[in-house]
């Protein structure tokens, strides 16, 4: 089997045993162990590597050979090794994970936490649930839209903004693309996005960050029920496409998903909340549920993955097209694992409904001016969902706090690194 390979990464772990020195390589394709028998390589060799630890930056030109004890049954026997940067020592924490190392030193070193089997997992299956995103909305000849977020007035209404001086107006950093994926969806007709948005919320939670990053799409001549068709359909391709792609990365965190048969159960809001009355719950008609009831609600209803449909008005944002009835609105959120990872409703498309919805909710009609204008020139009933990536990814890589499935959390006490 004999072949000759050039190999560049990072030391991930060294040790000698006996007359043999090994070192186990680590680069974007994982780990590969090299052996270096003092019988078989150059003294200059061995003398290197006993010069080496964890993290430093290596070249190795060598022959790729059989192995029954390497894990990957193979091993590189070295000709060359060139030491290309040394790591200081101490390491603020090792990448090995032979120890546990508190979240806070983790992401205060992130840069090293990412070169953790586990940490590279996670994001690395991360990155394929974006590829798969926008894959999946391509094919289907949705267009990819890039909305502001600087804007000058809140999009969804509420005091979670921040706020920053814009030359010599008041300006804030955008809590949604709702306003404009809309204004985008009545000309192109199917749109989608994946965007940056802002909370100014200050408590700290394990679901919760000032920064993440959305998912979203919205669509013309379309109801709540037609877009939560189209998220069941993406959710069950995602969890199809990420258990065969990232195989090997769910394996390294011990996960493994369940497909999702569909359609999905539709929960009324009011069925939901009995149902959490009956098992003990405190809850009234009217509060939104809590991190824990959402769990609870997946365990009583015995399901992977399901809807929760049918909410009352004003637990809704005033572009939320009301039901006939006008106590309730089309809106969902889709709860996954035990967690909403989505939410969306049909929007209003009318310009005198639009403005009664928002002085309903103490907002001035004034200040989205520019908004409730664009439905006045022709404008389709059209409706869209937001997905969190960072929670998406939390469920589907079972981890308990948003901020491991976060490249740089944003939270009221981290600005750094």
């Amino acid at each position: 089997m004999d072949k000759d390979v050039v190999l560049a990464g990072w030391v991930h772990d060294v040790r000698v045993l006996g007359g043999i020195s090994f070192i186990l390589l680590r680069d974007m394709s994982g780990i590969v162990q090299v052996t270096a028998p003092k019988t078989k390589v150059s003294p200059d060799i061995v003398k290197e590597i006993s010069t080496l630890h964890q993290e430093d930056v290596i070249l190795v030109k060598g022959k790729v050979v059989s192995s029954k004890i390497a894990k990957k049954g193979i091993e590189v026997i070295p000709e060359q090794l060139e030491v290309v940067n040394r790591a200081e020592t101490p390491l603020p924490l090792d990448p090995r994970g032979v120890q546990n190392t508190l979240l806070e030193t983790r992401l205060n070193w992130r840069f090293l936490d990412f070169r953790s089997e586990e940490s590279n997992a996670i994001f690395k299956i991360q990155s394929k649930i974006l590829q798969t995103f926008r894959e999946f909305f391509t094919t289907r000849h949705y267009v990819e839209i890039q909305p502001p977020v600087i804007i000058a007035s809140a999009s969804e209404g509420g005091a979670e903004l921040f706020s920053l001086k814009y030359f010599e107006k008041d300006a804030y950093l955008a809590q949604s693309p709702q306003l404009y994926k809309q204004m985008c969806a009545i000309s192109f007709e199917k749109v989608y996005t994946v965007l940056p948005v802002f909370r100014a919320e200050k408590f700290e939670q394990p679901t919760h960050l000032n920064e993440v990053r959305q998912m979203d799409i919205e669509q013309a001549f379309s109801t709540d029920e037609d877009v939560m068709k189209v998220l069941e359909e993406f959710l069950a391709e995602l969890i199809k496409k990420i258990s065969v792609s990232c195989n090997e990365e769910l394996e390294k965190i011990g996960q493994k998903l369940e497909p999702l048969h569909l359609p999905l159960k539709r929960v009324q809001y009011r069925d939901a909340i009995e149902l959490l009355r009956e098992n003990g719950e405190d809850i009234q008609v009217g509060n939104d549920f809590s991190k824990t009831q959402e769990k609870r609600l997946s365990q009583l209803l015995k399901e992977e993955a399901f809807f929760i449909v049918g909410w009352p008005s004003e637990q809704k944002a005033f572009y939320a097209m009301p039901n006939q009835n006008g106590n309730t609105s089309r809106a969902f959120d889709l709860i996954y694992r035990g967690l909403e990872i989505a939410s969306g409703t049909q929007r209003i498309h009318v310009p005198a409904l639009l403005i009664q919805q928002l002085k309903s909710k103490g907002l001035n009609p004034e200040n989205f001016k520019f908004y409730i204008d664009s439905f006045r020139y022709g404008a389709p009933p059209h409706a869209g969902w937001s997905i969190g990536l960072e929670r998406l990814t939390m469920k589907i890589t079972s981890r308990e706090n948003i901020r491991e499935t976060t490249m740089f959390p944003r939270d009221r006490n981290r600005l750094s690194p």
